[in-house]
């Protein structure tokens, strides 16, 4: 398939974005001394920058690829909430799909970076951009009954004219086994892809889905089994595979790229290995949130798993050459697709 024109039909896709929302929110600065009080560095604060995590920014980059975003989740009634609300709002993306919560903070991650070229602490030198501390501020209690009632509410009014679902699953307590259950009753009759990006807590809840995209750390924690080597890896898909019944499984693998596993007709397992398709990592943070965009927004377009997988794999290699949770763009995601040469040699098999 050509790449260049399935591109071309993620365009309008509308895609309904199940999750956690969070505010991510960066301090850099410079650390060049020890404090007299205790012997820990002294932070001198320069900048602050605050975007759109979890959820939040799986459907920002749904949107910036073309999507049509409808983002559905909590946050609370608090002056992050309003920020949140509000650069979502500048983003044009609906929030009608969001509630406030009284009974929770919106959830959000400070990250402190340290700028400076070189510092030394306890006798090591720092490079630049080293991270230093990160601050959460969070509920992760289930959500009460009339809050679930809310959110379905909002997905279920959306799904006529919706080509897909995302659950962003980040385990603060936004999306529990009733609500995943409820959700996919409704969307049956419509017969669209349903991805999940899972965590811990809801992993096996999700029985039926389309797929899902964990990374290896998640994969392994469900099954109880840490991925040390390839046989390893094949054996966990299969379980997981199997124990959801899903149609295809992608699995994000940070340095080694992604592996994605299909159920084949005659019940064999088919694999193929996605290479990394970045060589300057900035920042991981949020690299999942563009691959389960991606992936979700091709399979929306009824691209097959296979190149829906490179798509993905080629946005996150993007994404993770930006600073904190960042946005793929149509011109960016089309650069590297005219520049990747070995396009039908980027799927081998698992070495």
């Amino acid at each position: 398939m050509n790449l260049k024109a399935t591109f071309a039909q993620l365009q309008g896709k509308r895609v309904i974005i199940v999750g956690d929302v969070i505010v991510d929110a960066y301090i850099w600065g410079d650390v060049n001394r020890i404090s007299p009080e205790a012997p820990v560095p002294v932070f001198e604060t320069e900048a602050e920058k605050t975007g759109c995590g979890g959820a939040a920014n799986v459907a920002q980059n749904v949107a910036s690829l073309g999507g049509d975003a409808i983002l559905v989740g909590v946050v609370g009634k608090d002056s992050e909430g309003e920020k949140l609300i509000q650069m979502l709002t500048e983003m044009n993306l609906a929030t009608t799909g969001i509630c406030i919560d009284t009974q929770r903070p919106t959830s959000t991650k400070t990250r402190v970076i340290a700028r400076a070229d070189t510092t030394a602490f306890a006798g090591r030198e720092r490079d630049s951009g080293h991270h230093l501390l990160r601050i959460d501020r969070e509920s992760k209690q289930e959500i009460s009954i009339e809050m679930q009632a809310h959110l379905l509410n909002s997905v279920v009014s959306e799904l006529p004219t919706s080509d897909a679902i995302i659950f962003a699953d980040y385990d603060k307590g936004v999306i529990n086994a009733q609500l995943i259950r409820d959700v996919m009753k409704h969307a049956q009759p419509y017969d669209i892809p349903i991805i999940v990006d899972p965590k811990r807590d809801n992993f096996w809840d999700y029985k039926g889905v389309t797929a899902i995209t964990p990374n290896h750390n998640e994969a392994g924690i469900a099954v109880q089994k840490e991925i040390t080597d390839v046989r390893q890896l094949l054996a966990i898909a299969e379980e997981i595979i199997s124990r959801l019944s899903l149609k295809a499984l992608l699995i994000t693998r940070e340095a080694k790229g992604m592996s994605l596993f299909q159920r084949e007709a005659d019940g064999s397992l088919q694999v193929k290995h996605l290479p990394p398709q970045s060589n300057v990592v900035t920042d991981v943070t949020g690299a999942g949130d563009t691959a389960v965009a991606v992936f979700t927004l091709a399979l929306a377009a009824n691209v097959d798993f296979y190149n829906a997988a490179v798509l993905s794999s080629l946005a996150s290699g993007i994404a993770v050459g930006k600073m904190g949770c960042a946005t793929v763009t149509p011109k960016e995601l089309l650069n590297a697709i005219e520049t990747e040469t070995v396009v039908s040699e980027l799927c081998g098999e698992l070495e």
